[in-house]
């Protein structure tokens, strides 16, 4: 246990250390033309060294926040809302374009009999089967469920069970709120998040390589790396590009710990400031319909 402590007191000194090195020498892993730089940055995308300078850097902001200035954390709060907010209302038009593209299949395949699309609305056209529109479908959908996930948490549409949490006073909820995003939110998207990255870096390129493969061996295997991006659907003639899939799933994984961070400081600061801090700052879509909107509040938790 104090081996274990030491190592993370260690990781955490040598965090600006380890940022300063990325920030000063951006061709050893932003050089694509250098296979070497796409292995070391494969490999630090999910590495030791990238956790602790963004663990490192929650760090300081939350105890500057707490020790000296709660409006540090509140522009926190705002920023990272504001984003999520972003991401997901744009991203959310995917929703509308996938019920559009499904009535075209429909009036073109059941009506007109027609086998293919063919759209060139900037002079070069793109002629796809039916059958690769259709399966695209699934990825409209996988871009709205990725990226329109803190979204829907910032405005509270998420599905909540609150057997306890809702018999609580409201100082209690705070806390149950900053130890969840704390012991549940972080790590579980942290683990997802190894396994995704790797999973996504599978489909793009050649040689494999794991969560568990060392630097000096990836170094190592640049001689024989070359892209080799994942175009092979699951029918003949269906949508071939499921490696934006495994894209999504890694945007996913950032935008949730992102906004695990704001949840954190959003929590404390109510805790700290009361149920009149409750809310605030808070942009949440309106429908024009008060009384639907009050029981929108109701339903996400907000009084």
């Amino acid at each position: 246990m104090i081996d274990f402590i030491l190592w993370v007191l260690h990781n955490i000194a040598l965090a600006p250390y380890y940022l300063f090195t990325a920030i000063t020498n951006p061709g050893a892993w932003l050089d694509w033309s250098n296979p070497e730089a796409v292995m070391r940055f494969i490999y630090y995308g999910a590495s030791v060294e990238l956790f602790f300078v963004v663990f490192t850097t929650f760090l300081i902001i939350t105890v500057l926040g707490m020790a000296w200035n709660r409006e540090i954390l509140w522009w926190g709060v705002r920023i990272l809302e504001t984003f999520a907010n972003a991401v997901g209302r744009t991203a959310a038009w995917a929703g509308l374009l996938m019920v559009l593209i499904q009535v075209i299949i429909v009036f073109l395949q059941r009506i007109f009999r027609v086998a293919e699309i063919q759209l060139g609305p900037f002079g070069t056209a793109l002629t796809q089967d039916l059958s690769w529109w259709a399966e695209g479908l699934k990825f409209w959908n996988a871009i709205v469920v990725c990226l329109c996930v803190t979204y829907t948490f910032v405005q509270g549409g998420h599905v909540r069970v609150d057997l306890v949490y809702s018999a609580v006073k409201f100082r209690t909820k705070r806390m149950i709120d900053m130890v969840g995003s704390l012991i549940f939110m972080m790590p579980a998207i942290v683990i997802t998040y190894l396994y995704a990255w790797f999973f996504m870096w599978r489909h793009l390129m050649t040689p494999t390589i794991t969560s568990t493969s060392e630097l000096d061996r990836m170094l190592a295997q640049a001689r024989i790396f070359r892209w080799n991006v994942e175009t092979i659907g699951f029918s003949p003639n269906g949508f071939n590009a499921y490696f934006l899939f495994k894209v999504l799933i890694v945007l996913f994984c950032a935008l949730v710990f992102l906004h695990a961070m704001a949840f954190f400081w959003r929590s404390y600061l109510e805790w700290r400031e009361g149920e009149a801090s409750e809310g605030k700052y808070l942009d949440r879509d309106k429908t024009g319909d008060e009384a639907e909107d009050i029981e929108h509040a109701l339903h996400s938790g907000s009084s």
